[in-house]
């Protein structure tokens, strides 16, 4: 078990675990608060007053909210790996009776560059689904406070079956 461990919970990470947990976090987070603002901006009308003025609503309000989402989601799924990987290693440390040295070694050996690249790549395409699905209700809503209430959470639950269906696609596509 001290061998096996270690490899299963830093790949499981690295692959799966924290891409698809950061993201749904995001999602649940960040989804919401795009979808209220952006629908909060189109019912008090000053996505209109953008568009008197010439100026285009999605390269102003979309676009910087989508490199944000395919930007920081990635450096929050890094993060996430590599605190569920010490918390591996504290469990099996403190709990299991696992050697601390060897832990981290088979940690190390078994985990691969393409593991974690895969997980950076599907974070970066989780906050692409995010983004998208926050803008693209927030600029649809309608109806006051009730048509963002709805925006807001339609926005969440699309990003995250957007993201479920996207790692069983990357998932498939990369392994």
């Amino acid at each position: 078990a001290g061998d096996v461990v270690p490899a299963i919970v830093a790949i499981g990470m690295a692959r799966e675990l924290g891409p698809v947990l950061g993201g749904l976090m995001v999602a649940a987070r960040v989804a919401s608060a795009i979808a209220a603002e952006l629908g909060t901006m189109r019912v008090t009308e000053q996505i209109d007053a953008l568009v008197t003025l010439s100026t285009d609503p999605i390269g102003w309000l979309v676009s910087p909210r989508l490199w944000a989402g395919v930007l920081c989601v990635p450096v929050l799924v890094g993060v996430g790996d590599i605190i569920g990987i010490m918390g591996g290693w504290i469990i099996g440390v403190q709990a299991l009776g696992f050697n601390s040295t060897t832990y981290l070694v088979n940690s190390w050996a078994y985990l691969e560059n393409w593991d974690v690249v895969s997980g950076l790549i599907k974070g970066a395409f989780f906050g692409l689904i995010v983004a998208l699905a926050g803008c693209w209700f927030g600029m649809r809503a309608g109806g006051g406070a009730a048509g963002v209430g709805r925006a807001t959470t339609n926005a969440v639950v699309a990003a995250s079956v957007g993201i479920l269906a996207a790692n069983f696609a990357l998932t498939g596509l990369f392994f």
